[in-house]
């Protein structure tokens, strides 16, 4: 008895899949950073970090890495220092102009700010499945 097979790899599908696999890891990512933001565990004086400051960088996305930067000298500080003041309260600051006016600034925090706030999302966190579950959501949705 001989037994012969053949087997052709369709490149151009693999290709496809690939390339919904890179958008689907892309969105993935974006949609992490949007769930952070609105935990509000990240910790917010002027908003400076988590608004301007803090993106997806989806440079490496083709070797299958994207990553969320913070890109304030500050943010390292404040992950890894758990007893720093995190302004869990709201404040002001008055501003004086070169005019003579002044302006009060009203300053919004985060209730649920905190060091090391990317924790609840990772291993062992209360939404350490939230990247494997919007993966295979957009992945899904891709593949339609």
């Amino acid at each position: 008895m001989k037994v012969t097979s053949k087997i052709k790899i369709n490149q151009t599908a693999i290709k496809a899949i690939t390339a919904k696999a890179q958008a689907a890891l892309e969105q993935t990512a974006e949609e992490l950073h949007k769930e952070v933001e609105q935990a509000q565990v990240i910790p917010r004086d002027t908003g400076t970090l988590q608004n301007e400051s803090t993106f997806v960088d989806t440079s490496q996305s083709g070797q299958g890495k994207v990553s969320i930067v913070s890109s304030t000298p500050y943010a390292r500080r404040l992950y890894y220092h758990p007893d720093y003041n995190f302004h869990q309260n709201d404040w002001e600051e008055e501003i004086k102009h070169r005019d003579g006016k002044t302006e009060t600034i009203k300053h919004g925090s985060n209730p649920n700010a905190k060091a090391h706030w990317f924790e609840d999302w990772q291993k062992g966190g209360k939404h350490k499945d939230f990247c494997n579950k919007t993966f295979t959501k957009i992945m899904r949705g891709l593949m339609r």
